[in-house]
């Protein structure tokens, strides 16, 4: 998330956090997050520009190359201890609230919400990510890591799992400095809603 938020990025303010009202509004381009600015208050964004990472423009480093093989993915194995990670207070700019927490808890037993776990050789989470899918969709919430690379490893084995599974659209948000670095970019409002039609086909 960046530090600052055009104003022309918030839709609306308040209603809930159902299954259905989060599904729902993925399917129209918007998703929830508080800010600080306005404690206790939910938030729904259509950020425009919006960060959208290619799956052909990830740019994997020989870092990440080398750290790869240290690690072991997993996918939807412990959804709890990565978003717990993701909601860690001691983060800068941390945003997920226990309401978040336990609203895309409910997703993830409802077949919603993933996450792609980072393992190391001992067995110890190193880091992950979680997000949403909607057909062709999958929209990056968080991630986190405890150990080097970790996070940009659960990156790259998201893009690969996309790739297998016809998957066609990585939303990020916004397109911060770190996600550019790793080849995101932003497009406009209206682009992106057309990508994610084309990402649900018969709709």
């Amino acid at each position: 998330m960046p530090s600052e938020l055009p104003d022309g990025d918030l839709v609306t303010l308040g209603g809930d956090l159902d299954p259905s009202t989060i599904v729902n509004a993925y399917r129209r381009g918007i998703f929830p997050m508080e800010v600080t600015a306005l404690p206790g208050v939910l938030c729904w964004w259509s950020p425009d520009p919006r960060g959208v990472l290619p799956l052909d423009r990830l740019r994997v480093t020989r870092s990440m190359r080398k750290s790869a093989k240290r690690y072991e993915i997993r996918v939807d194995t412990c959804f709890a201890r990565v978003i717990r990670g993701c909601a860690d207070p001691l983060r800068e700019d941390g945003w997920i609230s226990e309401d978040f927490v336990a609203a895309y808890t409910r997703l993830h037993e409802l077949g919603w919400a993933h996450s792609i776990e980072v393992f190391d050789r001992d067995g110890q989470l190193a880091g992950g990510l979680y997000g949403v899918r909607v057909d062709g969709l999958f929209a990056g919430e968080s991630m986190f890591h405890l150990q080097r690379d970790a996070s940009k490893v659960a990156l790259m084995a998201l893009v690969d799992l996309m790739r297998t599974s016809g998957m066609t659209l990585l939303d990020v948000q916004w397109c911060t400095d770190h996600l550019a670095s790793l080849g995101a970019v932003a497009i406009p409002r209206q682009e992106y809603l057309a990508r994610l039609a084309d990402a649900r086909p018969g709709v």
